[in-house]
């Protein structure tokens, strides 16, 4: 069922206009060997990658699985990104929130019948809510990896960031599997801690009726060595082969939506705030 929207359509006050973008090329997005922003991208990475190792990872799961920080509304929890600017980002160097509306408009301009596929596109990042509470946003923010195996060359800048990670020296966790078993399901494999993995424990413990490709796309989001590189296809089963499209045509809006013509969010709000009663209401757990 569609949710009805009350008086004018706030979407006709601000909708990403894909083909004006063409002034940045897509190839110009995820820059990460110049620009403006790249000293503060690199070092985010830098830290990412020396710190994230499978007893950090399992470490984080166990600290933050419980859902037991804080108690909120999604839209509060959106709006709290106002507070924070992704370190890890080429491309923006604005409020998170901003980007929040951002992709969801331009889900919805190209799939106005899958409400939930909107909603994601609204929530997406709101895991990155760990930052302002504390952790370090190279726990947080950023592409993602597994652990435990491998380290891939899809990885962003990844020859010359690991080189003081432990796990790069343990010879159990540099074989193409590592500590898993071909072909064992990503939902098998712990990938490096942050906001995709949080807000997807968070869903799952405040029992949202997102579907499961909607839980996917919120999960892998940023697994960019897998969804845009092809890596660690040896670990897939058939369920991630069937949501990798689903994630793919997700990230589309992630990334070419990101634009310094910002969204009247006040407007918009009514809308979302219909999604969001239909599919993760009230106050949930954090």
């Amino acid at each position: 069922m569609r949710v009805v929207n009350l008086g004018p359509d706030p979407s006709l006050v601000y909708r990403p206009n894909l083909e004006k973008q063409e002034c940045k090329d897509k190839t110009d997005y995820r820059n990460y060997e110049s620009g403006s922003l790249i000293d503060r991208v690199f070092n985010t990475y830098r830290l990412m990658h020396t710190n994230q190792t499978l007893e950090f990872v399992k470490q984080k799961h166990s600290e933050w699985s419980g859902c037991s920080h804080a108690e909120m509304s999604v839209m509060d929890a959106i709006m709290s990104l106002d507070q924070l600017v992704d370190e890890s980002d080429p491309d923006v160097d604005f409020p998170n929130s901003f980007h929040a509306f951002q992709t969801a408009e331009g889900i919805r301009k190209e799939h106005p019948d899958n409400d939930w596929f909107q909603l994601v596109g609204l929530i997406h990042d709101i895991g990155k809510i760990m930052a302002l509470w504390g952790e370090p946003q190279w726990a947080v923010v950023g592409d993602t990896f597994p652990v435990g195996c491998k380290f891939q060359n899809g990885i962003v800048f990844r020859e010359n960031t690991f080189l003081n990670n432990p796990d790069e020296k343990n010879p159990a966790y540099n074989t193409e599997c590592g500590i898993y078993e071909p072909n064992c399901g990503l939902d098998n494999i712990l990938v490096s801690w942050g906001h995709d993995e949080y807000l997807y424990r968070v869903m799952k413990f405040n029992k949202s009726s997102i579907p499961e490709e909607g839980l996917n796309m919120i999960r892998f989001h940023s697994f960019y060595p897998w969804h845009s590189h092809g890596d660690y296809m040896h670990l897939c089963n058939e369920k991630d082969l069937q949501m990798l499209p689903w994630v793919r045509e997700f990230n589309k809006f992630d990334l070419y939506t990101k634009t310094t013509d910002l969204p009247d969010v006040e407007l918009l709000k009514p809308y979302y705030q219909s999604l969001i009663n239909k599919y993760c209401p009230g106050i949930l757990k954090w």
